[in-house]
């Protein structure tokens, strides 16, 4: 096996492909990349036993063949080598990864591709969605998703589809995201499913914002492809909770704010948040919002707001993260947040509303 190609362009596809790979253990085939030279195209392939993911990247195959190289090393020596064209030769049981031009030369250990696990085959129903409103539903709920792996069920984004519309939803126990587009129109019902949020990532990443994103599902995987992209994945298994319950009806309280004063403010009061619960508070009375943060025998920040409010004066207590990170990826100037009182929980949505919404519990107030 040899071949010759830009050393820019392989990196690119290289580093995506050591992003799925979990294990770095050197015995093991899954911390190993594929790679199969053949018609002036590299095929690359990565696994963690999970996640798969598999790309294509021009080059100039002087002898066709397949090798499996340790995944970290092989992207590491990517990276520290400079930009031009490199070459790379499989010899028995290793590689030779040289940049003549530089007078740089690594050899690096293989193991042969016979070892390198099979990928699954996707399912028959195949449907498209535009690319950019798929990312935009994953950019929306993924921060929601709960690390907790006692709680599996929600280790991922729940996937379903509704009459004609596609819905996403993420909870960690103490918020929920959901989104909920009308891109389902011709796709065939299916299961709902529990996305890990890994393969997720990639797309959200590495997909464009033109042209559409193939996506299909059997019981056990999702497949994704887009571009030269090939990815799948074994689906989290277990009942997602039931997020329709969760959902606050009949908050008749509200304040209106403009989105980026309040991320401002958030990021004003951060240095004196408690470094363990990250409590921040509101203060709300005619038309203010004081943003602030206490730390016990160190001090205090505080910022002030205008805010469309009316309401009595009133108190509210959140972990910052669950508020910063829904405000990021909205596009809207302002944002609105219901509530009840400062024991439930508030819904924040964008002004005016779109097809997303975050509902996020209140922290439970100081005692002195």
């Amino acid at each position: 096996m040899k071949f010759t190609c830009e050393r820019s362009v392989l990196l690119k596809e290289v580093a995506i492909a050591n992003e799925i790979i979990g294990s770095q253990n050197t015995t093991s085939i899954l911390s190993n990349m594929y790679l199969e030279a053949a018609n002036d195209s590299l095929k690359i392939k990565a696994t963690d036993n999970k996640v798969n993911f598999e790309t294509t990247v021009p080059v100039e195959v002087v002898e066709p063949g397949s090798v499996t190289v340790l995944g970290g090393k092989f992207c590491g020596i990517l990276n520290t080598i400079p930009d031009g064209e490199l070459e790379f030769e499989q010899a028995d049981s290793k590689v030779l990864i040289k940049m003549p031009s530089k007078r740089v030369k690594y050899q690096l250990n293989s193991v042969t591709s016979e070892k390198f696990p099979d990928f699954p085959d996707a399912g028959e129903d195949v449907f498209a969605v535009p690319a950019a409103e798929i990312k935009d539903m994953i950019t929306n709920v993924i921060f929601a998703v709960s690390d907790d792996e006692t709680r599996y069920f929600m280790n991922g984004v729940f996937f379903e589809k509704e009459e004609n519309f596609l819905i996403m939803v993420a909870t960690d126990g103490r918020r929920l995201s959901l989104i909920k587009k009308e891109l389902a129109q011709g796709i065939k019902d299916f299961k709902p499913v529990i996305i890990p949020p890994k393969i997720l990532e990639v797309v959200r990443k590495r997909a464009g914002d033109e042209g559409e994103i193939s996506l299909s599902l059997t019981e056990r995987n999702i497949f994704i492809s887009f571009g030269s992209y090939k990815l799948s994945s074994v689906l989290i298994e277990g009942n997602f909770p039931n997020y329709r319950r969760v959902i606050p009806e009949d908050q008749t309280l509200y304040f209106k704010v403009d989105r980026q004063e309040l991320l401002d403010a958030l990021k004003t009061v951060s240095p004196m948040m408690e470094s363990k619960s990250h409590r921040i508070f509101f203060e709300l009375s005619q038309d203010t919002i004081s943003v602030y943060s206490t730390e016990s025998e160190i001090g205090e920040a505080r910022k002030e707001i205008s805010c469309e409010y009316s309401g009595e004066n009133i108190s509210l207590s959140f972990n910052c993260r669950y508020i910063d990170e829904p405000l990021r990826p909205m596009e809207s100037e302002e944002v609105v947040v219901r509530f009840t009182d400062n024991s439930k929980a508030i819904t924040m949505k964008p002004e005016p509303e779109s097809d997303y919404f975050h509902i996020v519990m209140p922290m439970q107030p100081q005692q002195y």
